[in-house]
C-alpha cells in the first residue's frame, strides 16, 4: 500500500528530533519510522545526541562516563554544545540540504531538560550556545515519548541487563520525575513544532501515533488519505 504524497521544499529533507526520559522508547521508534520513510522512497538516516559524528561520539564518551558532572553544570553544557556543534556542522546539515530526512535521537530540547532544567543553567548560557551551535537550525517536529518515571526506568534496566548506569540513567527517581516534567512542560510550550505521545501503550499503537504526528504535519490530505488512516 503506497504512502501518502508529501508536502516538501525542494531540495531540503525535514528534520524530526525525538526527546523523552530513559526507557521512553526513543531508539525503538526512531528506527520504525526511519524503516516506513525509507520504504515510502524517503531518505531517511539516524542519527543521535550526544553524538552522531566522529568528534562529537568522542565528547559523548566523556558526557556519559560522568566526567561532564564532576565539572559541573554549566561545563558539561559547554561539552554537550561543542559535540552539536560538530554533529549539525558534518551530518545534520549536509544530509538535510541533499534532500534527506534526519531523525535525530535527542537535540536541543535535552539540554534544555537536563542541563537547564535540572542543573540550573541559566537560560542565557543556553540561549548563547543554541546561537552558535544551531543558528536558525530547528526541528520541523519534535516527538516527546512520555513515560511514567518508574516504567522508563524498569525499561532502562531491562535494556541495560548486568551493565552499569551510565551518568543520567545512575539519577535518583526525583531527577527523572522532575525530568520527566520539563520535557512536559516543553511540549505544552510549544504545540506547533511538539507533539507529546502517551509511550505506555504497546509498541504499534505508538508507532501508529508517531505516523499520525508526521502525518498531520507533513503529509497532503486528500481522497486516498482515507487509506493510511
Amino acid at each position: 500500500m503506497a504512502e501518502p504524497a508529501v508536502k516538501r521544499t525542494p531540495g531540503r529533507g525535514r528534520f524530526i528530533t525525538f526527546e523523552g526520559g530513559e526507557g521512553s522508547g526513543k531508539s525503538t521508534h526512531i528506527k520504525i519510522l526511519a524503516d516506513r520513510l525509507n520504504a515510502a522512497k524517503l531518505r531517511a538516516i539516524i542519527t543521535r545526541e550526544p553524538g552522531g559524528s566522529p568528534g562529537a561520539e568522542i565528547i559523548r564518551h566523556l558526557l556519559l562516563s560522568g566526567m561532564g558532572k564532576l565539572l559541573g553544570p554549566d561545563a558539561e553544557t559547554l561539552l554537550f554544545a561543542a559535540a552539536r556543534d560538530d554533529h549539525v556542522q558534518t551530518v545534520i546539515k549536509p544530509a538535510l540540504n541533499q534532500g534527506i530526512w534526519v531523525l535525530c535521537d535527542r537535540f536541543s530540547d535535552s539540554t534544555r531538560a537536563y542541563q537547564g532544567r535540572l542543573g540550573k543553567v541559566a537560560p542565557a548560557v543556553l540561549n548563547a550556545m543554541e546561537r552558535v551551535t544551531i543558528g536558525d537550525l530547528k526541528p520541523d517536529l519534535t516527538i516527546i515519548l512520555d513515560v511514567p518515571v518508574e516504567v522508563g526506568m524498569q525499561r532502562a534496566a531491562k535494556r541495560r541487563g548486568t551493565g552499569e548506569p551510565d551518568r543520567f540513567e545512575a539519577e535518583d527517581l526525583a531527577f527523572h520525575q522532575e525530568l520527566r516534567d520539563a520535557y512536559r512542560q516543553i511540549a505544552a510550550a510549544e504545540p506547533q513544532r511538539c507533539v507529546l505521545i502517551d509511550a505506555t501503550a504497546d509498541p504499534s499503537t505508538v508507532a501508529a501515533n508517531v505516523w499520525t504526528a508526521l502525518r498531520d504535519r507533513f503529509f497532503t490530505t486528500g481522497a486516498n488519505m482515507a487509506n493510511h488512516a
